[in-house]
């Protein structure tokens, strides 16, 4: 009998989770595809640490996967996964900070404030020199938002850079839309004092995470997720 190739990147969001449960690896990497750029921005958010949020980002994935046959579309998935992947960072955050809290207790030496190396980036068509001053805008943009309050910080990031309506920010985050509304306010002014209007036009291209970085992190994702080897060849 004649087998129909599925057309998985145009997948709806409840058919890519039943592939998902059933695990097959294309609907995985369909879904991290869409997904890995918003969630590793929303981790980062948090952590402000390129490592912490790449694994911050891949252990919310397993637990996502894991849990993904009770998902039904109340919610759109990439909203599902980000509100995953905020809890995953901040169960993160608060056991660094308890590590921290014990160790000033005992008198050791204070671990270091999380320092963000930021991205070399991923590939672009631009000149070198185009591309050169970009990254220099983008480097500017990425420092003035890491200093950002944490309040302001992951509401800004989801709703600026990644698009996120006030909605599906306050159902990431777990907050009132009304507090959405404010603090992204505040955070804009804060910006607007700090950052030249031509500059914060180049946000969509701060935290870049997409190409070798993107396909590192699925291929990881993968091979944890699932019990056979994985063949990079579409079927």
């Amino acid at each position: 009998m004649a087998q129909f190739a599925l057309d998985y990147e145009h997948l709806g969001d409840v058919e890519l989770a039943k592939l998902v449960v059933q695990r097959d690896p294309h609907a995985v990497r369909a879904v991290t595809r869409r997904n890995n750029q918003r969630l590793y921005r929303a981790a980062w958010s948090v952590l402000r640490d390129r490592a912490e949020a790449e694994e911050a980002v891949q252990d919310a994935y397993l637990k996502a996967f894991a849990a993904m046959v009770g998902f039904a579309g109340a919610s759109s998935l990439s909203t599902w996964l980000t509100r995953i992947v905020i809890n995953e960072a901040l169960e993160r955050k608060r056991t660094a900070e308890r590590r921290r809290r014990i160790l000033r207790e005992q008198s050791a030496v204070d671990i270091d404030d999380y320092r963000e190396k930021l991205m070399a980036g991923s590939e672009t068509s631009q000149s070198p020199e185009a591309q050169t001053m970009r990254t220099q805008i983008a480097k500017l943009l990425e420092r003035a938002i890491a200093n950002l309050p944490e309040p302001l910080r992951p509401v800004f990031v989801l709703r600026e850079i990644e698009g996120l309506s006030v909605e599906e920010t306050a159902e990431a985050l777990q907050i009132p839309t009304g507090t959405v509304k404010s603090r992204l306010l505040r955070s804009r002014r804060r910006l607007q004092r700090e950052l030249d209007p031509e500059i914060r036009e180049a946000l969509h291209d701060t935290f870049p995470f997409a190409g070798r970085d993107c396909n590192a992190l699925t291929e990881r994702v993968l091979a944890k997720f699932l019990p056979w080897p994985i063949q990079n060849s579409e079927s």
